[in-house]
């Protein structure tokens, strides 16, 4: 089969900002498009997949002068290990683009030149609050609660002379492109998110220049502005497949665009779905088919902060676990549109049960029979038993299953499909019972059959893990000397060459972790700083209140609830509306600590609930109980939460 019979497929990640090494949540997003890059080679596509690195802003330039290096110098130390650690985690990248090549800046200075030239950039002057982190302008209505809407950090007001993009000019023709385009933007809640909250309130012109700092691309015909860095980044799309703003692009170009997937954090997806549509508009080039906001990789509690020393990086997990270990456990266990959660314990229960016990144990089994009741050799000889019909259903139909998912990019349903596939296998060894088969030398052929059928399974299991687990793929196919599929074989049980001979000595693919040693050196790797004594602080009294009875207190439901999703109520400046999972239900908590937590941050939460308090309704919306929370003299909330991991719906007494 040829390789581009299926067509281009064209798919880039967001490019990775030079402020710092990345951590385990930043390199889920270049896993989780390497496996949808495989995946599409598999099916025939002809892939192109790009990613990179952002490299200019305020705050690089502020990190250099902190380091004592020029900006360059600062961001091609971080470039190379932002490769490094997407090399270390097997990504099958076709270009790596840094936004100070001198091509890429070259089309960047070309482009705004064209835009206000044609009447869509102006000059003017800005006055608003500034987030550096997020290189972003906000008005005051825009805030959250006095910070900024997107990473929570502080804002700070700025002044300065500056051109603007006329973002208004198409507005309406992008509204009426994301109506007429439902697969454009996806998950269907980002969308959602975008129309009600910028689009349809109207949008505001885009500040695209800077004069408050140097470390960017200077804007040719008035070289005190330096490119804003959205214009500059987002550009990198195009820039990086050959196009020339003055119409000489390349074949490639011509070819790739218009990209079919742009996978993206949802941090960031503002930025992709309105003002990269835009430029795209107004250069006359058609939108990207796709933009996927993906959801965060959260580190136990919340977000993963260096200050709190629960960083994850990749490099130090793939020591622990090994590449595909991670890239599976990654993969696996994000959800399509909530935020998934990392931990050590998370990654030991996982590697231990899916990868060495379902995965792991099967092929060592299947090989060690193989070997010891046939030297080897795996022989189709057709005597078919009672399980053969399921198992073979089951191992041809995750086929369909699983490119199904694939299409909608439900990456970890379909990883929970291909081990359904070799769960199925397990279950058929129980079911055929070789072990019995061999003491009966009148039941040889059929052992050799349940043998053969075994490892034939595990070849069309393989070649579907194969994009996601390409290292583990490349073991299994090399110890049963079997080969990947085409995607067109997938769908026929027998293609493995009866009378091949399997390894003599298996390899164990996953080794089982002790928990307790995998904390202690997880503990040593990352050792949280002691707190230096300081002076008690002054306490405080409230107003007592009557005295109530054991009787009394024992008619209060106390629990343990992790919060699996939080959203802010419509219309209400306090009230956060919470999914929390109390054992194995779920109840709605709608809480007033809007002005203390946001909803981003409180997913992942394990609190302590009362869980038998009459459901009301707040502002419109059911709550099902109360979120315990700690009030000091000044009115601060904050959430009460175990001080030792406790399991979901543990009983508070």
């Amino acid at each position: 089969m040829c390789k581009s019979c299926k067509g281009k497929y064209y798919m880039t990640t967001a490019i990775a900002y030079t402020s710092g090494k990345p951590h385990i949540g930043n390199t889920y997003e270049i896993v989780l498009a390497d496996s949808i890059a495989r995946y599409k080679r598999l099916e025939g596509y002809d892939v192109f997949f790009q990613t990179g690195t952002d490299e200019h802003g305020q705050k690089i330039e502020e990190k250099a002068n902190g380091a004592g290096v020029s900006p360059k110098e600062y961001v091609d130390g971080v470039a190379g290990q932002v490769k490094a650690i997407w090399d270390l985690m097997n990504t099958s990248y076709d270009k790596f683009i840094r936004t100070t090549d001198a091509d890429h800046e070259r089309q960047v200075q070309k482009i705004f030149k064209r835009l206000y030239q044609q009447g869509d950039i102006y000059k003017g002057h800005y006055e608003g609050l500034y987030c550096t982190p997020c290189e972003s302008f906000f008005t005051e209505s825009q805030l959250a609660d006095g910070k900024c809407p997107d990473c929570g950090g502080e804002v700070t007001p700025a002044k300065e002379e500056a051109y603007f993009f006329k973002m208004s000019k198409y507005a309406d023709r992008l509204i009426d492109y994301i109506n007429s385009h439902p697969e454009f933007i996806q998950p269907v809640s980002r969308k959602n998110e975008m129309m009600n909250n910028f689009l349809l309130p109207g949008l505001t012109d885009l500040c695209v220049s800077r004069t408050s700092f140097r470390w960017g691309i200077p804007v040719d015909f008035d070289p005190k502005h330096v490119v804003y860095v959205w214009l500059d980044a987002l550009t990198n799309y195009i820039t990086g497949i050959g196009y020339d703003c003055d119409g000489n692009s390349t074949e490639q170009f011509a070819r790739d665009w218009p990209a079919d997937l742009h996978l993206i954090g949802k941090d960031i997806i503002r930025f992709h779905t309105i003002y990269w549509p835009i430029f795209l508009m107004a250069l006359d080039l058609p939108l990207p088919k796709q933009i996927f906001g993906h959801p965060w990789l959260l580190q136990g509690e919340g977000k993963m902060s260096k200050s709190k020393g629960n960083v994850l990086y990749a490099d130090e997990l793939v020591d622990f676990f090994g590449v595909d270990a991670v890239r599976y456990f990654v993969l696996h266990e994000m959800p399509y549109d909530n935020d998934g959660t990392i931990s050590w314990e998370l990654l030991v229960e996982r590697l231990n049960s899916d990868l060495a016990n379902t995965l792991g144990n099967l092929v060592n089994r299947t090989i060690s029979m193989s070997n010891k009741y046939f030297g080897g050799e795996v022989k189709r000889t057709g005597v078919i038993g009672e399980a053969d019909a399921d198992l073979k259903q089951v191992v041809t139909g995750t086929v369909e299953k699983v490119a199904a998912k694939m299409e909608q990019l439900r990456v970890a349903d379909a990883m929970t499909e291909i081990f359904n596939l070799f769960k199925r296998c397990n279950k058929y060894i129980d079911e055929t019972m070789p072990w019995a088969l061999a003491k009966d030398e009148s039941q040889r052929d059929r052992l050799a059959e349940v043998l053969y059928n075994l490892v034939e399974s595990i070849s069309i299991g393989t070649t579907l893990l194969s994009p996601f687990m390409p290292e583990t793929a490349e073991k299994i196919f090399a110890q049963i000397h079997g080969r990947s599929r085409s995607f067109e074989e997938l769908g026929s049980f027998g293609l493995y060459e009866s009378g091949t001979h399997v390894t003599e000595k298996p390899e164990i693919l996953f080794a089982r972790l002790d928990m307790e040693e995998v904390l202690a050196k997880a503990a040593e790797l990352h050792p949280l700083a002691e707190e230096e004594a300081a002076p008690l602080e002054p306490g405080i009294d409230i107003e007592p209140k009557d005295e109530i009875t054991y009787d009394d207190f024992t008619r209060l439901q106390f629990q343990v609830g992790e919060i699996i999703a939080c959203e802010e109520v419509p219309k209400s400046k306090k009230l956060l509306c919470s999914q929390v999972r109390i054992g194995s239900q779920t109840k709605q908590i709608v809480s007033g600590i809007k002005a203390h937590y946001s909803a981003q941050e409180m997913v992942g939460k394990k609190v302590m609930v009362l869980v038998n308090l009459k459901p009301a309704k707040l502002a419109g919306v059911l709550s099902e109980g109360m979120l315990l929370c700690a009030e000091d003299d000044q009115g601060a909330l904050s959430l009460l939460v175990p001080e030792r991991k406790m399991p979901s719906g543990a009983e508070i007494s």
